[in-house]
């Protein structure tokens, strides 16, 4: 086993929180991408910077490296790295990892030595979803033996760089303090990396479902409930210094929460969740962050869809027979939502959501299901 980490996704959260957590712990950081210029910039410097942003102190850069880079198109350099690699992380999207497959399977193959793969994704059944990739991809009955599939629940939160900061450093990426990686401890085939600020967690399940029924939902609806109040706020903090905004979100999250304490009663407590909760509404008020109306709120057809951190979280506060009120104005007000980026842009997918907002709105006032 080598010393280097093979991360599929060198956006955001992929440097930020991931390479910065296995620079930090003596790992050579391997980034396999698409984009070519930041492949370029990446193979170039070696290096890149995280400046951590928090109110009330001083700002902290941290210099992440060694950092290599390929094309995750570029199949043969693949496979060394994966033959190479100590662990494997995975963070490109829902959409985009079905794509990763063909190659990391055939990577796999080549090796022998088992390998734990880090889904470090926004998905409900992460191992499961890649374990039916491999196992439909691969010709090894014995492969899925010696492979670790290790669901996360990601509560990182980095904001969308300004290009006037990007003009000055292409690589710089801001970010929280919060540095808290939840795992999957009984997805490990191998020993658990060496990263201080790892949480393993059984069952992974209960925590994947609170970081999209509390911090998603939560922070979903800090951008639109804000929008509703002041479509001229830029940034979340703006949003939850209207005490009435900051009442509603708080009682959302908190409807969730309660349908998620008897949803997993040996995970969480009340007095947990409600510390959660707040917790959450401290990092979303982060002003030195600078995240966006845009960021949070964009990506409707996602955010609205099935099982996702509104109706998701209805679903499942409906199913406990528990109170809805807060967000059922919490999807009222998503429907509503039309916040550009720093140069008024709408997320392309918002652009063309309009008849489906009117049929859930109407769904929602009539207080049912708003997806049935």
């Amino acid at each position: 086993m080598g010393s280097s980490v093979l991360i599929y996704g060198a956006g955001n959260i992929g440097r930020s929180f991931l390479g910065q957590l296995f620079s930090e712990a003596g790992f050579e950081l391997v980034f396999a991408d698409i984009d070519t210029e930041l492949i370029g910039r990446l193979n170039v410097a070696g290096a890149y910077r995280v400046v951590i942003r928090e109110d009330g102190r001083e700002d902290e850069e941290l210099r992440v490296a060694p950092v290599r880079a390929v094309d995750s198109r570029d199949a043969d350099r693949l496979l060394e790295e994966i033959r190479q690699a100590a662990y494997i992380v995975t963070s490109v999207g829902k959409n985009a990892l079905p794509h990763i497959f063909p190659d990391l399977v055939r990577g796999l193959e080549a090796r022998r030595e088992p390998v734990d793969i880090i889904i470090a994704e926004n998905l409900h059944d992460g191992a499961a979803f890649s374990r039916e990739h491999i196992r439909s991809l691969s010709g090894d009955p014995e492969l899925l033996k010696r492979v670790g599939l290790v669901e996360t629940s990601i509560g990182k939160m980095v904001p969308i760089m300004r290009a006037a900061d990007l003009a000055r450093d292409p690589l710089v990426l801001f970010g929280e303090a919060y540095n808290e990686l939840i795992v999957d401890r009984d997805g490990f085939k191998g020993a658990l990396p060496p990263i201080p600020s790892l949480a393993p967690v059984s069952p992974i399940s209960a925590y994947v479902d609170r970081k999209l029924f509390i911090h998603n939902l939560g922070h979903a609806a800090s951008a639109y409930l804000g929008y509703r109040a002041d479509p001229e706020a830029e940034f979340i903090w703006e949003c939850l210094d209207r005490e009435e905004t900051l009442r509603r979100v708080r009682g959302a999250m908190g409807e969730a929460g309660a349908a998620l304490i008897r949803e997993y009663p040996q995970s969480f407590n009340r007095e947990g969740i409600e510390a959660h909760i707040e917790d959450l509404l401290r990092r979303f008020r982060n002003r030195k962050l600078g995240d966006t109306v845009h960021r949070v709120g964009r990506d409707l057809q996602r955010k609205l869809a099935p099982g996702d951190r509104l109706l998701g979280a209805w679903d499942l506060i409906r199913r406990h027979g528990l109170d809805t009120e807060n967000l059922k104005q919490v999807i009222r007000a998503a429907l509503e939502f039309a916040k550009g980026d720093e140069e008024g842009r709408l997320f392309p997918g918002d652009r063309e959501f309009g008849a489906v907002r009117k049929l859930l709105g109407e769904l929602a006032l009539r207080g049912v299901s708003p997806w049935e």
